[in-house]
This record gives C-alpha cells, sequence and structure tokens, in this order.
C-alpha cells in the first residue's frame, strides 16, 4: 500500500471556535470530490455560548455536516429548518445557489459540546447548475454493524458490502470506523481517489503512523490495510475524480466566471434569504 502524502491541518478560528482545515491544503487541493474538510471541536461552550454562522452562500457544491457530539440548527432559503445530532446527517445541495445559517441547538442554555465533520463534494459539471435540494438522514437510516470487533457506519456510497441510502450525484465513498487497540481492517479500493482521517487515536497504514488530526492520501487501486496503534477513531474519504474546481469563499466552480458571478449576486442581495434570519455575512473583501 501506497501512502502518497499526508497532509497536517491548519487551525482556521472562526470566532467561536477553532476548527483544523484539511482541504483544500497547499499540497492537495481535493480528494475525489471532497474538496472542503474540517474538523470542528471537540470544543465546550458555556451556557449562552454555541455556534452561530450567520446566513451565508453557496453555489457548485453539497455539503455534508457529521457530528460526532452536540446539535446544530440548519436553516435554509429553501424554507428547511432541521436539528442536527450526532451520527445523523444533513446533505445540502447548493447547485445554482443557496444560502443557510448554522446555530447553536437547544443545547444553548446549558454547558454544551461540539464535534464534528464538515465537508463540500463538488458537484459534477453537468449538476453544478442544478436545483437547490436539501434532505436529512436519522442516525438510524445509516447502515452500522461489527467488524471484527470495529464499530462501521457507512455515512455515504457503498463499502464492506454495505450501502448508505443518502443519495449523491456521483460516486463517492465517506465511512466511519471505531477500532479498539489492535483492530485491524482493510479498506475498500474500488474508487479514483481515496484518504484516510485520524479523528482521535493512532493508526498505522503501511509504513505511516498517523496521529489524530492528520490526513493521509491514499494510492490509487490499491489494497489498503490499517492497523489501531491504540484505541481510534478514523474516517475514510473519497470517490471519483473530479476536475480542477476553483474554491473561493464559499463558492465552488469549474468556471471563474460563475464565481464572479455568485460574487455580484451576493454582493447585490440576488441570492435567496433565510426565514427567521436578519443578518448575514458580507462578501469578503
Amino acid at each position: 500500500m501506497t501512502v502518497e502524502l499526508v497532509i497536517k491541518p491548519k487551525p482556521k478560528d472562526l470566532g467561536e471556535f477553532t476548527v483544523r482545515r484539511v482541504l483544500p491544503s497547499p499540497e492537495h487541493r481535493k480528494v475525489g470530490p471532497f474538496v472542503f474538510f474540517d474538523h470542528m471541536g471537540p470544543a465546550e461552550f458555556p451556557p449562552g455560548k454555541g455556534i452561530a454562522v450567520r446566513p451565508h452562500p453557496h453555489i457548485g457544491l453539497a455539503t455534508i455536516t457529521y457530528l460526532f457530539e452536540g446539535e446544530i440548527i440548519h436553516r435554509d432559503s429553501l424554507g428547511y429548518k432541521q436539528p442536527i445530532q450526532a451520527g445523523a446527517v444533513n446533505l445540502m445541495t447548493a447547485g445554482r445557489g443557496i444560502v443557510h445559517s448554522e446555530r447553536a441547538g437547544d443545547d444553548l442554555d446549558t454547558t454544551s459540546r461540539l464535534h464534528g465533520i464538515q465537508s463540500w463534494m463538488a458537484l459534477p459539471e453537468e449538476h453544478e447548475e442544478c436545483e437547490p435540494a436539501f434532505v436529512h438522514y436519522p442516525s438510524a437510516d445509516l447502515p452500522g454493524f461489527e467488524m471484527d470487533g470495529i464499530d462501521v457506519r457507512i455515512i455515504i456510497g457503498e463499502a464492506h458490502g454495505h450501502r448508505s441510502p443518502v443519495e449523491v450525484l456521483a460516486p463517492m465513498v465517506y465511512v466511519e470506523y471505531k477500532m479498539p487497540r489492535g483492530a485491524q481492517i482493510a479498506i475498500p479500493d474500488g474508487y479514483d481517489e481515496r484518504a484516510l482521517y485520524v479523528v482521535a487515536g493512532q493508526v498505522s497504514a503501511g509504513e505511516h503512523s498517523l496521529d489524530s488530526g492528520l490526513m493521509a492520501v491514499l494510492g490509487k487501486g490499491e489494497p489498503a490495510h490499517v492497523v489501531a496503534n491504540e484505541d481510534s477513531h478514523m474516517l475514510l474519504i473519497g470517490g471519483a475524480a473530479v476536475s480542477d474546481r476553483t474554491v473561493w469563499w464559499n463558492f465552488v466552480s469549474s468556471s471563474k466566471e460563475r464565481i464572479e458571478q455568485a460574487k455580484d449576486d451576493w454582493r447585490n442581495k440576488r441570492f435567496g434569504a433565510v426565514p427567521g434570519e436578519t443578518e448575514f455575512i458580507p462578501l469578503p473583501k
């Protein structure tokens, strides 16, 4: 097995707390369709404090919020208001344009914790301007099972003989593994591009030892064998390779001209509004 690259995350201050940004990185912009990968927390908030991301726009991508702990309230310009809790999936397809906010959940009045992954997937070129959409999948809908003492959940795609119900517009895979010390597993290899991310613990992939917060980009089409050196929590992401994308602020597109149009649209308030919200994040200078 070849580990082509090990990516170290960079801290990004979001105001309420700091995230570890893994993708895009200067060394590697994307893995399959995954063009953005943030590790949020684990963070603890005192009563009255929590995540407060004001309405902002997206184009050309789909977003997945996957929490290990805590709760976030999603609101969008399609009129959806949906709590996202641990183990569930919020899939938001931006397409030609959507606006959403992310706020603290019902635990705002108590000491609360937040821990999870925010990821963006570039849409195939033929779907970049599709109609925006939002779908919620409760935790119970995602297949979870045990393999040789390892807890496995299929978030997106198909792996280890199980398929997620999450419907996406391009072949991709997103799998969660919770591995006790000494456990071993063969990672599926039926995708153009794959990477492993260690949420917690330490694993060995080939000759590489991967600590918490590191992402290993795997060689194409090669079997991957992973061993947990201690109790570990790991994610697999990947899928079909996509053409180069421009990522500017919250916009993703195969066309730089389309990015400029999205900037102008947000600047001139041509995107939809989020019901119940009066704030918004201005276009960066």
